[in-house]
């Protein structure tokens, strides 16, 4: 069986984070995640999506932030259990809780850390019939590599974040990128709206608005996308690839079942300490919810640094915690804890 002190249920860039303020603490860490590398939607969904509100990062693309991280934290050490699933856990007499993995591997911790981001998940497909035809044959969910995409026509669908961004990014990569929104109006940062619009003006992309997607057409891959326009009506534009970014759709799974505080899909915590209605269980990043919740990686960060602080204490009541600035301590100071928490 394994055993640590803190087991954090997720390897994204919240949970990895973690490992490195609790590795400040002399606290051990082991993670699990379904997925069967560390880095979570960042190394899953989009590696190559450049990251804007990173402290320090005008710029980063989300595979190198998860590679900073991961180089950031190996001094500490960190175990990790991937390609498996949290599924049940039991309290111990001693109060520590004993984690059951959908293999049957055990691991026995005296805190527990969620950070499992959305939980499973799975892309929003937009109501076209025949759309599974096309999926992996044209019609991708996510941008995994970008350079698929390289001197292609390209249609995106949506109105956030993610639309914007890639609409953005793939001006520079594609010979054609057209985005299509519904509304006049976008979801996403104002700052990615100005950027798309002024694109659009120079004619580096085709934006189409008070329209959608309604239909597919092609023989062994995809070719054209049906518009339905609001004004214009029914028209088909040729393509070679249609990105629908309609968001995820997020499920706790087993995590659910955990007798959790539970609201629209998150675990409700305390934001002194993220702590959940279980004690000895906190929930970190995009999992939780809580007035103001703002679901940014920067936020998930902050969780994790007050959330190992309330760890501490949880499992040490009776020591005093001794907080020192990594600026102080300096590299070899970090060092030396991070030997002390593996001697």
């Amino acid at each position: 069986m394994i055993q640590t002190d803190i087991l954090i249920i997720g390897a994204g860039p919240v949970g990895l984070f973690t490992v490195f303020e609790a590795g400040l603490l002399k606290l051990r860490c082991h993670l699990i995640d379904a997925l069967p590398q560390p880095g979570g939607q960042l190394t899953e969904i989009y590696p190559k999506k450049p990251i804007y509100d990173i402290p320090g990062f005008p710029s980063v693309n989300a595979g190198e932030l998860v590679d900073n991280l991961m180089q950031q934290i190996a001094p500490f050490h960190p175990t990790f259990t991937l390609g498996e699933r949290a599924e049940t856990i039991e309290r111990q007499e001693d109060n520590s809780f004993i984690l059951t993995t959908n293999k049957g591997t055990k691991i026995k911790a005296a805190v527990i850390a969620l950070a499992a981001g959305l939980g499973a998940f799975e892309p929003r497909k937009p109501p076209i019939d025949n759309i599974e035809t096309f999926e992996d044959n044209g019609v991708e969910y996510f941008v995994r590599d970008p350079e698929m995409y390289r001197n292609k026509r390209v249609v995106i669908a949506g109105g956030g974040d993610s639309a914007l961004d890639w609409t953005i990014f793939l001006a520079n990569v594609a010979s054609e990128v057209t985005l299509v929104h519904r509304r006049n109006d976008f979801r996403g940062a104002l700052d990615s709206v100005e950027k798309m619009k002024h694109l659009d003006m120079e004619g580096r992309i085709k934006l189409i608005t008070d329209a959608q997607i309604i239909g597919l057409r092609g023989e062994s891959k995809l070719e054209e996308v049906i518009i339905d326009h609001k004004n214009l009506g029914q028209f088909a534009k040729e393509t070679d690839h249609f990105i629908p970014l309609f968001g995820l759709t997020p499920k706790l799974g087993p995590i659910g079942d955990w007798g959790l505080e539970i609201e629209d899909n998150a675990i409700k915590v305390n934001t002194y300490d993220y702590s959940t209605n279980i004690p000895g269980v906190y929930a970190i990043g995009d999992i939780n919810t809580y007035p103001g919740k703002l679901k940014l990686i920067l936020c998930g960060f902050h969780e994790a640094t007050l959330m190992c602080q309330s760890a501490f204490k949880h499992i040490y009541p009776d020591k005093k915690l001794s907080f020192k600035y990594t600026t102080v301590m300096g590299e070899q100071g970090i060092l030396k804890q991070a030997a002390a928490t593996v001697s």
